[in-house]
């Protein structure tokens, strides 16, 4: 199947098909400590970050979702004008349907047009890494002006897809030659099924700037394809999507391995549902948080529900540093956090919690 096709059935899956995991991110087991006494105007609470050498108002990434179709365009087109708009930052889709075609490069330049000052993330699979050489990263960062460089990885996906690639040996290294020839920020960033401690390390030790975690939680890349394979009558890999539809490392656990156990700059991201979900993130160790199947979603149903919902989050996050007394995001990283249930049962058998 071709890569615009397979492109549109994802948004389509996503925009139809319940494709959540049935799991939980862990923001349920984390509680921030109310203050009655925060001893601040709400007015002087201030959500700058600072994400790889760019100030973003609001730590807030509308994850890599989509692009390389006419549909996708539009939808990136919506989603860039508000990150321009709020000062947030933003992902595109995997390039590779744009390097394979040239006539599809409009599908991701439109972000950048529409966001002329926002914090941009070019975006391509590790699976290409192998084919692709500096010319083909140099054309993805100049396409969009990128800021940094996401490289993702979705072993998970690929094993169920039925076009799936799934020669990972070597990927490593790869990463390493990459961000030896580029001159923006790699990031690393998982696809639904979180990043452990010991893949975070290997990647800090070989030069990446930073992980977006995309833990369980969120959307399942496994159901996504699931959905697909069912349409097209393919039992095995339906069946397949079916079994491994929550595999994978919960986003709060995710989050507190990664950040006790290296100094990456970590993006969560999986299951962010609220300015509530973001506080909790950033109070365990996050320096932003991404958003991507509710801001799909929202940006379908108009540019006026993606705003207004985009606003909720902002200002739900701004109450929640208010009500725990954090000025900024550097006192909000320092506030009390308790931590229950399975995430807390999660982080004592791997030695990331006492």
């Amino acid at each position: 199947m071709a890569v615009e096709e397979r492109k549109l059935n994802h948004i389509d899956v996503c925009l139809k098909e319940d494709v959540e995991s049935h799991k939980k991110a862990g923001f349920e087991d984390i509680h921030l400590i109310h203050s009655a006494l925060p001893e601040i105007d709400r007015s002087e609470v201030d959500t700058y970050s600072e994400l790889f050498g760019h100030r973003l108002p609001v730590p807030i990434l509308i994850e890599s979702m989509t692009g390389g179709t006419k549909e996708a365009a539009k939808i990136n087109a919506t989603l860039a004008e508000a990150a321009e708009k709020y000062g947030l930052a933003m992902g595109v889709g995997s390039q590779r349907a744009a390097i394979e075609d040239s006539s599809l490069v409009y599908t991701y330049r439109i972000a950048r047009e529409k966001a002329p000052t926002a914090m941009l993330f070019a975006n391509i699979g590790c699976a290409q890494l192998d084919s692709y050489g500096a010319g083909e990263i140099g054309r993805m960062l100049e396409m969009i002006d990128a800021n940094a460089l996401f490289i993702h990885l979705n072993p998970l996906q690929e094993c169920v897809q039925p076009e799936g690639e799934t020669k990972f040996r070597g990927v490593l290294s790869r990463i390493s030659e990459v961000i030896k020839k580029t001159n923006v920020p790699v990031v690393v960033k998982e696809t639904g099924a979180g990043i452990s401690a010991e893949v975070a390390r290997k990647l800090e030790r070989v030069g990446v700037k930073g992980v977006d975690l995309s833990g369980v939680g969120g959307t399942s890349w496994a159901a996504v394809e699931s959905f697909r394979a069912k349409a097209a009558k393919d039992r095995l890999h339906q069946k397949l999507g079916e079994t491994f539809w929550d595999w994978g490392i919960p986003t709060a656990v995710s989050l507190v391995e990664v950040a006790k156990s290296t100094k990456l700059k970590v993006i969560a991201s999986g299951g962010v549902r609220s300015g509530i979900d973001a506080a909790k993130a950033i109070a365990l160790g996050a320096s932003a948080v991404g958003l991507a199947l509710p801001l799909l979603r929202f940006a379908v149903a108009g540019k006026e529900v993606l705003e207004e919902n985009i606003l909720t989050i902002i200002e739900s996050l701004k109450t929640a540093m208010f009500l725990t007394g954090s000025k900024n995001l550097v006192e909000l990283r320092k506030t009390p956090v308790v931590v229950t249930g399975e995430t807390l049962d999660w982080l004592r058998q791997r030695g990331k919690f006492p």
